[in-house]
C-alpha cells in the first residue's frame, strides 16, 4: 500500500481492505500486535475542533506505534491567521510522515490531502466521521461476533456519523435503518449512494427504526457549532429519545452505541447509556485500536491485501 494514500471516508477503503483492517485492529486490542511501524516518525494532529476521544487515542496510538505525535490547534499554527490550507499541508508534509486533521469544513479535508505527500487522516469533519464508525464496527464483531447480516438502527441526526454509517452500509454487509426527524436527514449524495445498495433505510418513527434491530444508535441531537440551535433541535427531536421503552423493541441481545460525549437525558437516558446492553466504553476505548491500524496501514506499511 502507498504510503501517500489519505483516509478521508470509508469508502477510501474496499471491501476486503476494511476487513482486513479490522482484523488488525482486534490484533492490536487484544495484545497480539506488538510491532513499531512507525518508530522514529513524527505525526502531525491538527485541531480546528476541540476533543477528547480523538485527542487522546490518536496521540497514544501514535506514540504506541513509535512515532512521535505534535498535537497543534489554531493557536499553534498559521491557520489561524489567514494561511492558506494548502500553504500549511505543503510545509507539514516537508516535516512529518503522516497528518490527522479534525476540523469543520470537509473541503478543507480534502484541500490539505491534494497537497500533502504524506497520508492525511481524518479526524472528524462537518461531513464524515469515519474512523469513529471504524470503532464502532469492531465493537459490533466484538460483542456480537460480526457485523454481516446484521441490523443497525441509527436514531436522531442525520449528521457526519450518519453520513459515515451510510458509507460503512455501502461497504459492508448490514443493513442500516436510520430514523431522523424531517429537515435533519444525512447528505443527500451520501445517502442516496447507500439507498441503492438495498440495505439502507430512511424513515421518520425511531420505532420503526429499532424494531428487531441488533445494533441502536445515536449522538447529540446539537452538535459542536451548533449549540445556538438547541433549543430548535430540542423540539424536532422530541421522540427521538433511546430509552429503555425504544431498545425493548430491538433485538434480544441488542447492544447501544454512542459516540459521545452524550447528553444523557435527551438523545439518551442515563438508564440506557449505563444499562447491561451499553458498549459505550469498548467503543470509545476501540477509537484507540483502529485508529492504530489505520495509522500502521498508512504510514507504517502494514498490508491490507
Amino acid at each position: 500500500m502507498s504510503r501517500e494514500r489519505d483516509f478521508l471516508a470509508i469508502t477510501d477503503f474496499a471491501t476486503d481492505e476494511l476487513h482486513a483492517l479490522f482484523a488488525l485492529a482486534d490484533r492490536m486490542r487484544t495484545g497480539d500486535y506488538r510491532a513499531r511501524p512507525l518508530e522514529g516518525m513524527a505525526f502531525a494532529m491538527l485541531f480546528m475542533k476541540s476533543s477528547t476521544r480523538t485527542r487522546v487515542s490518536f496521540e497514544v496510538g501514535a506514540w504506541q506505534l513509535g512515532a512521535h505525535p505534535i498535537f497543534l490547534t489554531p493557536r499553534d499554527v498559521q491557520l489561524g491567521r489567514g494561511e492558506a490550507v494548502n500553504d500549511t499541508a505543503r510545509v507539514l508534509d516537508r516535516m512529518v510522515d503522516g497528518i490527522m486533521i479534525r476540523t469543520f469544513a470537509h473541503a478543507d479535508v480534502e484541500e490539505f490531502a491534494r497537497y500533502s505527500s504524506v497520508p492525511v487522516i481524518n479526524g472528524l469533519t462537518d461531513l464524515q466521521h469515519p474512523c469513529q464508525i471504524l470503532a464502532d464496527l469492531l465493537t459490533v464483531r466484538q460483542h456480537l461476533g460480526t457485523f454481516e447480516g446484521r441490523t443497525i438502527a441509527w436514531i436522531g441526526d442525520g449528521n457526519n456519523v450518519a453520513n459515515s454509517w451510510c458509507d460503512a452500509a455501502f461497504r459492508l454487509g448490514f443493513s442500516l435503518r436510520l430514523a431522523c426527524p424531517v429537515g435533519y436527514d444525512p447528505d443527500p449524495a451520501i445517502l442516496a449512494r447507500a439507498e441503492a445498495t438495498g440495505r439502507v433505510t430512511l424513515v421518520r418513527d425511531p420505532r420503526e427504526a429499532a424494531d428487531g434491530a441488533d445494533v441502536v444508535t445515536t449522538d447529540v441531537w446539537a452538535s459542536m457549532g451548533q449549540e445556538d440551535e438547541q433549543a430548535k433541535r430540542a423540539d424536532a427531536f422530541a421522540g427521538f429519545q433511546v430509552n429503555a421503552a425504544l431498545m425493548k423493541r430491538a433485538a434480544k441481545d441488542a447492544i447501544f452505541l454512542h459516540c459521545l460525549p452524550a447528553h444523557r437525558g435527551e438523545e439518551v437516558t442515563a438508564e440506557v447509556i449505563d444499562g447491561a446492553q451499553s458498549r459505550v466504553w469498548d467503543e470509545a476505548e476501540n477509537r484507540l485500536h483502529v485508529q492504530k491500524a489505520v495509522m500502521a496501514a498508512l504510514i507504517g506499511g502494514e498490508s491490507l491485501g
